[in-house]
């Protein structure tokens, strides 16, 4: 008897459709890597940026601890914080947090919303976070606190729906970052790189005015003309940064 054909085993298609450039799928998980190796982010937290083809829709992953993800887990939001296309995966349930910025600020290109602990503090003792060093300088445009009890009071402290993401977003305001009361901070720039940036050096910046605050005697912080000439100068060096962290991030086995 003639031999069996081999039954044609026929591959789903995958519905796994990335419109974003390889590049900002790669930089998101670079992103990922770097806060992670940084203590910024941990099992929690989460970086998305703006879609470079489409600024109705932003790029995250899906619900990964940041120090594990890889491309594969990269997804697309509309600005309602809807998965596209809609897989009935599981996601971060705090995304409206950055579907809501990029709503509320055309600016934005890049968002961070993180628990790193050094910032804590400033977001439940009522001591101001304040620019120490030029590295930081971005603090001294303004760091505002979201009191989470008033726009809710059941004991509610995440960013779980549109309302909420939207109330977030207008303490924000204008601001580079925003202080989340017993919470976090959330982080935004005009770049994926600069928000990196900007997250890592804000923890640093607590954790020296920390410091000082515990030696004692005045604390002198940088003056509004150093803040906004360091906020445009130093700040454009990011990348020589980005590229050092993203090769440190990229060369560990995970």
């Amino acid at each position: 008897m003639p031999a069996k054909k081999a039954a044609k085993i026929t591959k789903p298609k995958s519905t796994r459709i990335i419109t974003a450039s390889r590049d900002l799928v790669d930089d998101i998980v670079a992103a990922n890597l770097i806060l992670f190796d940084h203590d910024i982010l941990d099992g929690f937290g989460h970086v998305s940026a703006r879609h470079d083809k489409d600024p109705e829709r932003y790029v995250m992953s899906s619900y990964v601890a940041p120090g594990i993800v890889t491309r594969a887990e990269i997804r697309e939001f509309t600005l309602d914080s809807v998965p596209v296309p809609d897989r009935n995966e599981r996601h971060y349930s705090e995304r409206f947090i950055h579907g809501e910025i990029y709503k509320a600020r055309p600016d934005v290109m890049a968002v961070i919303h993180s628990h790193a602990p050094p910032l804590i503090p400033f977001g439940t003792t009522g001591a101001p976070l304040r620019p120490m060093y030029h590295m930081s300088a971005m603090v001294g445009l303004g760091v505002p606190v979201f009191e989470i009890r008033r726009f809710a009071n059941d004991g509610q402290m995440l960013i779980r729906s549109p309302q909420m993401g939207h109330a977030l977003a207008g303490v924000l305001a204008d601001k580079p970052m925003v202080l989340m009361r017993g919470h976090g901070a959330t982080i935004v720039a005009d770049s994926l790189h600069l928000v990196v940036y900007r997250a890592i050096y804000a923890a640093l910046n607590a954790k020296l005015q920390l410091d000082a605050m515990r030696m004692g005697g005045e604390v002198t912080y940088l003056q509004d003309d150093e803040v906004a000439l360091c906020v445009e100068t130093v700040e454009n060096t990011n990348e020589r940064a980005w590229a050092m962290w993203k090769k440190q991030a990229l060369g560990v086995k995970r």
